[in-house]
């Protein structure tokens, strides 16, 4: 299984990341080198993360790290973690 992310979640991740590097950027890049060990582990255990409700994926889950969440599904036929996108306290639509 392998993780690939949408070119929403980069655009997504570099608005986040620029926002904490405002205050610190020494912050910023831990919190993008933590974050993606956090997707990485994704691929242990996938089915073990909050379901997500009112999504057109059927496996639609969302991990949960420092007050953002990143939603993702998982493609069984294709053996991929699909990274959709992250948000913190905005409303967050699917496209």
């Amino acid at each position: 299984m392998k993780v690939i992310h949408l070119p929403r979640f980069d655009e997504e991740l570099e608005v986040v990341i620029n926002f904490i590097a405002e205050d610190s950027l020494n912050r910023a890049i831990n919190f993008l080198d933590e974050l993606t060990e956090k997707i990485l582990e994704i691929l242990n255990y996938p089915h073990s993360y909050r379901e997500r409700t009112n999504s057109k994926y059927s496996e639609s889950r969302e991990l949960i790290y420092k007050g953002y969440c990143v939603p993702f599904y998982i493609d069984d036929e294709e053996d991929t973690i699909v990274i959709l996108g992250i948000y913190n306290q905005n409303l967050w639509k699917e496209d």
